[in-house]
């Protein structure tokens, strides 16, 4: 069961792409699949953008991050080629380090096509109703589209506070008439809308190496 995510958002259009997805695909994903706690590790692209770049890990808690093993390969501990390429990157959103709070321990599907990360803040005095608004209401009517496969939503301490993620079978799903009639059948207040900060919205193709 997956309780936590961490996700990285980037733009790398001033790294070459070979070397983007070697120092991704032969480092750094690795040293991470040895670390207790990391369920599953996905890269993403982005559908329009081609030198977007998206990686969701899954997480068995949070906690993960704090550990020993976490701590060795990240933060002041990351490798001279991780430190190369990523200085050279420009962040899409901050660092996102977040619990899932619906449904609360789903792990990411493993035959997604496509990926929508939307990210928000809202201001603290509307939180509670914009959480029952898109808990009960927008992501039950988006979660009935043909092609989502799952729904869930992540909530940090930091900003963007929020992230919900679509993993869907294929990035065109959020271009359909049907996905169109789901969000206008379930508009945010218009109360809340003019107040809400960090806005981010990437729509995804699933990443497959070069042969």
């Amino acid at each position: 069961m997956a309780h936590g995510i961490l996700i990285a958002a980037m733009d790398f259009s001033d790294v070459a792409a070979d070397e983007f997805d070697d120092w991704y695909d032969l480092e750094h994903i690795p040293e991470r699949q040895r670390v207790p706690g990391f369920l599953t590790l996905k890269r993403w692209i982005g559908a329009e953008n081609s030198r977007q770049s998206v990686a969701t890990y899954d997480l068995t808690s949070l906690s993960v991050l704090d550990s020993p093993a976490y701590r060795a390969i990240g933060g002041e501990n990351l490798s001279p080629w991780s430190k190369r390429v990523t200085a050279k990157c420009r962040r899409l959103l901050p660092r996102f380090e977040g619990e899932q709070i619906l449904p609360g321990d789903a792990t990411a599907p493993e035959n997604a096509g496509g990926l929508l990360l939307v990210a928000m803040t809202p201001a603290p005095q509307h939180e509670t109703e914009f959480n029952a608004w898109y808990d009960t209401e927008h992501v039950p009517a988006l979660a009935r589209v043909p092609g989502v496969l799952s729904a869930r939503r992540f909530r940090a301490n930091g900003n963007p506070k929020y992230v919900a993620l679509y993993h869907l079978a294929a990035p065109d799903v959020v271009s359909g008439a049907e996905w169109k009639r789901a969000g206008e059948s379930t508009p945010m207040p218009t109360h809340i809308r003019p107040l809400i900060t960090d806005r981010a919205r990437l729509v995804c193709r699933a990443y497959h190496r070069r042969g």
